[in-house]
């Protein structure tokens, strides 16, 4: 782009346009990865992207590429980007025990931001010697070697007796429940900040060794070596330092070495301070997104990791789109070195954000389900899509005890909502005070044995402790209803034999 168009905006959109598809498409793939075989989704994603690399070098090669017609290609490469990530990340906690994560995730961050560091200084090589067909058409070869270890390799996955649930509803739950989990919510915020502040280092790299530092492909690839030198470097000691410090800080320290980074490639003319200070930049880089990374892993169930894993990738990489565009934008109208300078003092201002949006990692038994669930017995013969189910607990509570009952419904609440239930209320009989009605609704009677399955231990522990303050002679009492319409009769497939409401 930068060789045959002479916006610096266009140029930074290339960064944009293999970016936004993530941002628009990963809330519907992670519904899928969740739903379906990852490794199949994956299979499919790396064809779309193999396609549209092979479209641009088919196109390269008859000189028919255009600026515009380069943006269209990356944003199809992106779409398989998108549906490729949120599967390989969510694999992680298939293949790896969950100790092992952080090192899993901060492997793959490694390898990825070393690789796209050799790939263009090999790339910067070969164009300068051979020309970009030559360089395009190596490139589109190697993206069988992936396709080719994916046929080959396979891994278990999360099964379930269930029905796959619907596309609406598993998306609702995704978002529900990154909603709902203030570690995700304080590190996709975070995330979303570090991308938008610190992408003019990738972006407008290639702008910064045109109008700053004068010099060629041949320079770029140097720097974008020394970028992957010190991703690998950040990659070797970040076990180390994650004993060290706590992941805070360790995010507050890569945000540091980017600002330092990206002021530092405001100002310097030289290949080999400006090599030195991707190298600080890439080590930062790794650091932060593996960190990232790993908490949204740990804070995520292995039924709805898809999920959140695509939303965190959604709206880092809108993050990243935005801060293509704005620090083109910036560089168009006033110059490279004004937005890098920008992008630096921008990075500042993220490290101070965790003063007041820390991020910290979730325990092992607030992901984990209990697996300990036994369906209720049922009078009548209900199909998966049965429904809508409401669920009712009547508790018997006294007055000394409401209190303590209180908080505890409050944890209930939590806990029931983000794994599937709605409409949760808590009622008191004003007839006799001492009754409270826990009750919440799921769409199907598949989605309320989802619901329960997904359960944790310290879910369990929440119910023992309620329990513990009921008063009555008998336990708890679960009534089960589904709701039924006064005009018409919707299909039997929806709804289960034609029977009168069902009370348990």
């Amino acid at each position: 782009m930068a060789t045959i168009s002479t916006s610096d905006l266009m140029v930074a959109l290339v960064q944009a346009s293999s970016t936004l598809p993530a941002f628009v498409l990963s809330i519907f793939a992670g519904a899928i990865a969740d739903n379906f075989s990852r490794r199949a989704v994956m299979l499919i994603g790396r064809c779309v992207f193999t396609i549209a690399f092979a479209v641009m070098t088919a196109l390269l090669a008859v000189g028919l590429i255009d600026p515009w017609m380069i943006l269209c290609l990356s944003f199809v490469g992106g779409c398989g980007i998108a549906l490729v990530d949120p599967a390989w990340q969510a694999s992680v906690g298939d293949i790896v025990d969950r100790r092992e994560i952080p090192a899993a995730v901060t492997l793959l961050s490694v390898g990825y931001n070393t690789i796209r560091s050799v790939g263009p200084a090999l790339g910067g090589i070969i164009v300068a010697s051979f020309g970009p067909l030559t360089a395009f058409v190596l490139g589109t070869a190697s993206f069988l070697v992936p396709l080719g270890v994916l046929w080959r390799i396979k891994w278990e996955g999360p099964t379930s007796s269930l029905p796959r649930e619907r596309m609406r509803t598993a998306i609702y739950d995704g978002l529900r429940f990154t909603a709902m989990s203030s570690e995700i919510k304080a590190t996709i915020t975070r995330g979303t900040l570090f991308g938008l502040a610190g992408i003019s280092i990738l972006a407008l790299l290639p702008l910064v060794v045109r109008d700053v530092l004068k010099q060629g492909p041949v320079a770029y690839g140097t720097l974008m070596g020394g970028f992957g030198v010190g991703a690998f470097a950040g990659g070797m000691f970040n076990s180390l330092l994650r004993r060290s410090v706590s992941q805070e800080r360790l995010v507050a320290l890569a945000c540091l070495a980017c600002a330092a980074c990206s002021l530092s490639l405001s100002a310097t003319h030289s290949v080999l301070i400006a090599a030195g200070s991707l190298a600080l930049g890439g080590a930062g880089w790794v650091t932060a997104w593996s960190g990232l990374g790993a908490i949204v892993q740990m804070a995520s169930p292995r039924w709805i990791a898809g999920r959140t894993i695509s939303t965190y990738y959604a709206l880092t990489y809108g993050g990243i789109a935005a801060g293509s565009w704005l620090w083109g934008t910036v560089a168009q109208h006033y110059s490279v070195a004004w937005a890098m300078a920008g992008s630096g003092g921008a990075m500042l201002l993220v490290a101070a954000t965790g003063l007041w949006l820390p991020i910290r990692e979730s325990r092992e038994l607030e992901t984990v389900p209990s697996g300990d669930y036994s369906p209720p017995r049922v009078a009548f013969d209900l199909r998966p899509r049965s429904g809508p189910i409401v669920a009712k607990i009547e508790y018997h509570i006294q007055d000394e005890d409401i209190p303590a009952f209180l908080g505890l419904m409050r944890a209930r609440r939590h806990a029931q909502s983000r794994v599937g239930a709605r409409y949760w209320t808590l009622q008191r009989n004003l007839q006799a005070p001492s009754q409270w009605t826990e009750a919440y609704r799921t769409p199907t009677w598949a989605d309320y044995l989802r619901l329960n399955h997904r359960l944790t231990t310290a879910d369990q522990e929440l119910n023992q402790r309620l329990l513990e303050l009921h008063s009555g002679a008998l336990p708890p009492q679960l009534t089960l209803n589904i709701e039924r319409p006064t005009a018409g009769i919707r299909k039997s497939d929806e709804w289960g034999p034609l029977t009168p409401p069902l009370t348990l």
